[in-house]
This record gives C-alpha cells, structure tokens and sequence, in this order.
C-alpha cells in the first residue's frame, strides 16, 4: 500500500477543507488490516485513501519495528475533532451520514451548543448490510443538497469506507472521513473509554468490557491474525 504516514501533530497532519478539492480520510487498525487482507475491494479502498490514519498501537509499532517510521496513533475521535474546530472557526457546513435518529439528534444538539458556527444537518441510512440503489440515491441527494464542507460517514467499517470509495465522484463535499463509532461516542449513546485506558493505549480493553459481543471477534480473532501477519511475514502492508 502507498499510505501517507506522517509523524506530524494532527493539526500538521491533516489538511484543512479546501473548497476547491476534494479529500478522502480512512483509519486503520489490526482489525481493518485483517480484514483488507479477505476483502479485496476494502483493500483498494484502504490504498485509494488520500490519508490513511493509523488508529490503533499495533500498527504504530508494527511500522516502526518494519519501516522504521516514528508515526504516531490518530484515532477517529481525533480526527472528527480537528476537523470539528475548523468548521467551528471557518463558520463551514458538516453532514453526518450514519448511526440511529437518536443518535444524530443528540449529535445535532450537542452541535449547536459545543459549535454555534457550524451548520449542521444529518441522515439516518436503512440499517442493513448492503444498500440498494434507491437507498444510494437518497443518501446523495440528501448530501448534494447541503452541498457540506465536511462529510463524516458512520457505518462501521469495512461498510463506511467502500460506501464512501464507490460513491466518491458522485458527492459534493471538501472532505470526507470514515469515523465508524465516533457518532456513538461524540452523541454520548455509548461511552468511550476513561482517559487513563486511551493513555495506556488499551482503550480497545474497556470497549470490549463494554460491549463483548461487538468486540469479541476483533480481540480475540483479528488481533491474534493481524499479529501473526505481521511477525510471520516480516512486513507491514
């Protein structure tokens, strides 16, 4: 994969919304890793990403042991804030596309209160597992109509990212960023992990205390494949 991995602050990282172009923002952990590694069209998207965050201690270290790069980990909370405080102070328009009408009416307040300058507007997709064309076209018309600075899409992953790699030239926006459970978290419909777990680096630990099901399988199968991966093969990507 060609990935831009830098070693900036975030706020060198990743580039404020241009209104003349147009900027795809991934994440990627040991579970995406594992999962681009079944899923071909993921993988393209992964490698298509203009910047590719690395969310998650295990591919830090994995490309510092490998490729030698002292890169440090961005989360999707992170990125959504950057990108959050530009809005805010550029006075721009986001859309968020993804998660339950609760949620997105929770994030719509919380908006309005935190980020008085933002203009802000929301869709709730059908939940399922692969959207028709119909539902595709209302989700576009929906964005195209605000016409958003900022797009965050939250899907889950692999779903959010291929959503956004096929659809890509048909949404009009400066940004778009694939931040998954951040929605939840942001909302406060679920809680995110204590300070003293993101510091230690195991905030995947008290995701999984939280809600095991979920979790379970990204723990307990993807870590464990992503590692063997990784240290069988003596490379990273």
């Amino acid at each position: 994969m060609n990935i831009k991995f830098f070693n900036y602050k975030i706020t060198e990282f990743l580039p404020p919304p241009d209104l003349n172009s147009k900027v795809v923002v991934n994440t990627i952990s040991a579970h995406s890793f594992v999962c681009a590694q079944d899923d071909k069209i993921f993988r393209t998207t992964l490698e298509k990403s203009d910047f590719l965050i690395p969310d998650g201690v295990g591919v830090t270290l994995a490309l510092k042991f490998f490729k030698n790069l002292n890169v440090k980990k961005f989360s999707g909370w992170d990125v959504h804030s950057f990108y959050l405080n530009e809005a805010n102070e550029k006075s721009l328009k986001v859309f968020y596309m993804g998660a339950s009408k609760k949620t997105l009416s929770k994030i719509e307040e919380k908006i309005s209160l935190k980020f008085p300058n933002i203009k802000v507007e929301t869709y709730s997709p059908p939940f399922k597992d692969i959207l028709s064309k119909d539902d595709n076209k209302i989700i576009i018309q929906k964005i195209n109509s605000f016409k958003p600075n900022i797009l965050f899409v939250g899907m889950t992953a692999p779903k959010q990212e291929k959503w956004v790699f096929e659809n890509i030239n048909y949404i009009s926006c400066n940004v778009v960023c694939s931040i998954g459970a951040v929605f939840d978290f942001f909302a406060e419909t679920q809680k995110r992990a204590g300070k003293i777990w993101i510091y230690f680096h195991l905030e995947w630990l008290e995701r999984f205390f939280n809600n095991p099901k979920k979790m379970y399988s990204r723990i307990f199968i993807s870590i464990p494949r992503y590692m063997l991966y990784v240290f069988l093969k003596r490379k990273f990507m």
